[in-house]
């Protein structure tokens, strides 16, 4: 089974995407805590996107596409904006107290870690990150 979402890169279609990923989960029989972490991780990749790939400009295209398969979720988020690879970014210390570690960055990080593999490529002028998550025990 394959789900897409078309976004623009504007804040308020993140509730637009908390309700794909809520239907998503319902549609496979995931539970509460998947369909949380998976809400989390892409939320924090879609709002780098809105926030950072297209410097001055709105209603520009985002597209989230989900694949389905027994063990694991795969999602496919592109976007035509400026070239980043947020798998280049290095992994913040997070034992350093909040006032003592540098902005940003925690949100690549959250991805990372709910993610079972994070993925990055730029192909015709699209970036293109694929992330994979892990279904294991996560079904209902």
């Amino acid at each position: 089974m394959m789900m897409t979402l078309n976004l623009h890169n504007e804040l308020s279609e993140v509730k637009r995407l908390a309700e794909w990923v809520e239907t998503l989960g319902e549609t496979l029989g995931l539970n509460p805590s998947a369909v949380f972490q998976l809400n989390l991780a892409l939320e924090e990749a879609v709002v780098n996107v809105i926030d950072y790939a297209y410097p001055g400009k709105t209603g520009m295209p985002i597209t989230l596409t989900a694949e389905d398969s027994a063990e694991a979720l795969t999602f496919i988020l592109t976007d035509d904006g400026l070239p980043f690879d947020p798998t280049s970014a290095a992994d913040p210390d997070i034992s350093l107290d909040a006032d003592e570690r540098p902005v940003g960055g925690l949100g690549v990080f959250l991805v990372k870690q709910i993610m079972k593999s994070v993925a990055y490529e730029r192909a015709d002028n699209h970036n293109i990150l694929t992330m994979v998550f892990d279904k294991g025990a996560q079904t209902a």
